[in-house]
């Protein structure tokens, strides 16, 4: 089965870490750093984008919604429906944050930030 795109629904984790991610206008915005997975659902409960800094100093991680990622093939990277702006004052969180009170912080702040229906309600 494959998704709206024309993609398929299944994907291994290791293919998606390290691709990079655009935003609306095609910029390069960084790139997938990791993936949270939501145990008690068997969900994706978000992509960890990462974003600036230099060999990891003064980068900032970004929750981005799963949902929000489509894969373009032309650029060989995932693009996400934001501007620049919105994504510049998004939520940031060191890679610690992000998987403290088990995720679901950074989840819900996230997905209201962007506002992209829970997967979990």
């Amino acid at each position: 089965m494959s998704t709206l795109t024309g993609h398929t629904e299944a994907i291994a984790a290791s293919r998606v870490i390290g691709t990079s991610v655009y935003n609306t206008e095609g910029k390069s915005i960084g790139s997938v750093e990791d993936i949270m997975l939501d145990k008690t659902s068997n969900g994706i409960m978000f992509a960890v984008i990462g974003f600036g800094g230099f060999l990891g100093v003064g980068e900032k991680y970004h929750a981005i919604p799963w949902a929000s990622l489509d894969y373009d093939e032309d650029r060989g990277g995932y693009v996400v429906p934001f501007s620049k702006e919105q994504l510049q004052a998004a939520p940031a969180y060191s890679i610690n944050e992000l998987a403290g009170a088990d995720g679901q912080a950074a989840r819900d702040e996230s997905y209201s930030y962007y506002r992209v229906e829970p997967y979990w309600h």
